[in-house]
C-alpha cells in the first residue's frame, strides 16, 4: 500500500483509556483518520466524583484519548495535570474542563467536541454510548462486581469467563456506530478485558455493527496477566473472550513474542502480573492470523500518582507505541 493510501485508512480504536492511549499516540503519526470510540464505564477515582455528584458521563478515559491525538505539548500536559491537595485532591484538570463544557452546553458531545479543537486533536473521539450506565460483573458461581472501580480490584476466586452486562439499558452513540460502519481497520486496544473492553463490546448495537462492518477487525492482546482475573490466560484465551463479547470472529491477533525484562517485571509489574503465554501451535491453528511481534515499551510510560486513587492496581508496563503501529499498519497492505 503506498503511502498516500496508508494515510488515507478510516481506523477505529475501541477501548478505554490507558491501552487506547498507546495506539491512538503511535497510529496517528501515520494516518489521520482515526475515531477513538471511548468506554463509557469508568467510576473511579476522580471520574467517578464527578459522575456522582454532577450527574455528568464519564470524563476519564476520554481525556486520555483527546490527549494521545492531541498535537499541543502544553496543553496535554495541562489536560493531565493532576491537583496534589486541597480541595480538588485527586482530579485531573482535563475531568474538571470535560465537565464544565457537558455543565454549560448540556452535551457531552459538545464537551468533546470543544475539547478536541482547543487540544488540536488527530482525528475524533466518540463516547461509546452516551447513555448513564454502570458495569455489572457476574461469575459463573454467582459473586456479584457491581461498578468498575469495584471490580477493577475484585478477585474472581478462580471463576474464570464471568458474564459482563450494564446495569441500565445503553445503546451505541450513532457516530459510534457510524464510524465502524465506514472503517477500514477496527482495532480492540489492550486493556482490562472484563473492566474496560467488554463494557464496550456489550453496548447495545456493537455487536452488529461489527458484523456489518467490512473492516478488518484487529485484536491487540495485553502483555499481562491480570492477578485474580486472567490468571494463566494464553493469547488464544484473550482473543476468545473479545470474539465472545465482540460477537463476530475476529481477522488478526496481535500479540507480543519477546517477555518483558526481568527489571521492567520487577519494578513495574503488581504482585501477580505475569506475561501472557503463546501456544505458537493453537495459534497457528487458529482461525485468525496471529502476528507476534516485540512490542514492549523499553520504558515506563506513566508515573503513578499518590493523587491518582487507582495508581496502585495501574500496569506500568505498556507497548511501544511506534513499534505497535507498524505492525496494525503493515496487516493494512
Amino acid at each position: 500500500m503506498s503511502k498516500q493510501k496508508l494515510s488515507d485508512l478510516k481506523i477505529v480504536v475501541i477501548g478505554g483509556g490507558t491501552g487506547s492511549f498507546v495506539v491512538l499516540s503511535g497510529l496517528k503519526q501515520y494516518v489521520h483518520n482515526i475515531t477513538a470510540l471511548v468506554s463509557m464505564a469508568d467510576d473511579g477515582g476522580s471520574t467517578g466524583q464527578l459522575r456522582d455528584e454532577l450527574g455528568v458521563l464519564p470524563p476519564g478515559d476520554v481525556r486520555q484519548c483527546l490527549v494521545a491525538l492531541s498535537d499541543s505539548p502544553k496543553l496535554r500536559d495541562l489536560f493531565n495535570y493532576r491537583f496534589d491537595d486541597g480541595a480538588l485532591k485527586g482530579h485531573a484538570f482535563g475531568n474538571l474542563f470535560l465537565t464544565a463544557l457537558e455543565k454549560m452546553s448540556g452535551s457531552f458531545v459538545d464537551a468533546v467536541e470543544e475539547a478536541s479543537e482547543l487540544l488540536a486533536i488527530t482525528g475524533r473521539v466518540e463516547p461509546i454510548t452516551l447513555d448513564k450506565t454502570h458495569l455489572t460483573i457476574t461469575t459463573p458461581d454467582g459473586k456479584v462486581m457491581k461498578g468498575q472501580f469495584t471490580a477493577v480490584h475484585g478477585d474472581f476466586e478462580g471463576s474464570q469467563r464471568p458474564n459482563v452486562s450494564l446495569d441500565s439499558p445503553a445503546s451505541i452513540n450513532p457516530a459510534a456506530k457510524k464510524a465502524i460502519e465506514q472503517a477500514d481497520l477496527v482495532v480492540i486496544a489492550p486493556g482490562g478485558l472484563y473492566t474496560s473492553l467488554a463494557p464496550s463490546l456489550v453496548v447495545d448495537g456493537v455487536k452488529g455493527a461489527l458484523r456489518d462492518t467490512t473492516a478488518k477487525l484487529i485484536y491487540v492482546c495485553n502483555l499481562v496477566t491480570k492477578p485474580g482475573q486472567t490468571d494463566g490466560f494464553a493469547v488464544h484465551d484473550y482473543a476468545s473472550e473479545i470474539e465472545r463479547f465482540a460477537g463476530r470472529q475476529l481477522d488478526y491477533v496481535i500479540y507480543n513474542d519477546t517477555p518483558p525484562s526481568k527489571y521492567l517485571l520487577d519494578r513495574y509489574a503488581h504482585g501477580g502480573e505475569y506475561p501472557v503465554s503463546v501456544d505458537e501451535q493453537v495459534l497457528k491453528n487458529a482461525h485468525y492470523a496471529a502476528q507476534g511481534s516485540d512490542l514492549v515499551a523499553k520504558q515506563m510510560w506513566h508515573n503513578s500518582s499518590e493523587s491518582d486513587p487507582i495508581s496502585d492496581v495501574r500496569t506500568f508496563i505498556r507497548h511501544d507505541p511506534d513499534n505497535l503501529a507498524k505492525v496494525i499498519l503493515n496487516l493494512a497492505k
